[in-house]
């Protein structure tokens, strides 16, 4: 997914991000084919095979139960070739819309309680979820790169004061970069 300006798909990000919207994929753009953009998004292929929205939109509506949500792990691109987890999230509804020149994909998911429940105080906006520009300000400021080490692998964006004692997503100042090691490593611990 990407709430980012100018990204192919209108992607929307609810409830301080709880909810997702997401769009589905267009048609790969061919070199004789029509404009992605102009044509209904597929849910088969001419074969009658599943596209990827036909197996999202499947598993939305055939669900066993009203319980029975299938779990998406949600990454999020931030710039070009970063991309960064945002969580799991429950596939919820699923639905066809037209938006004035073709029929488009959507789906709802929503976070999955268990990595949101710490509200300090209900007035304040509280999310896990960081946001785009947020981790945008980050990347630039901490140059791509652990703040412990240096190291540019498998890095994590990381709550200086964690979100589970009431640290902020929404400020820059409250998140580092971190590689997976000494991200694990601090855990829920202030240093």
């Amino acid at each position: 997914m990407s709430t980012r300006p100018n990204a192919p798909y209108r992607d929307e990000v609810l409830d301080g991000g709880k909810t997702l919207i997401y769009e589905g994929h267009d048609l790969p753009n061919r070199k004789d084919g029509p404009d992605p953009k102009s044509v209904d998004q597929p849910l088969k292929l001419p074969s009658g095979k599943l596209t990827q929205n036909g197996m999202f939109y499947n598993a939305a509506v055939d669900r066993g139960s009203t319980d029975d949500f299938e779990r998406v792990y949600v990454y999020e691109k931030i710039k070009a070739g970063i991309w960064v987890y945002n969580g799991t999230f429950a596939l919820r509804e699923a639905w066809v819309e037209h938006d004035g020149t073709r029929n488009i994909c959507k789906f709802q998911l929503k976070l999955l309680e268990n990595q949101n429940t710490h509200t300090p105080d209900p007035e304040l906006d509280h999310t896990r979820m960081i946001p785009s520009s947020v981790k945008q300000e980050v990347w630039k400021r901490d140059g791509g790169k652990c703040r412990d080490c240096g190291s540019d692998q498998n890095l994590h964006f990381d709550h200086i004061i964690p979100f589970s004692k009431g640290g902020s997503s929404l400020t820059a100042e409250n998140i580092q970069l971190l590689c997976a090691k000494h991200n694990l490593s601090k855990s829920a611990k202030i240093i």
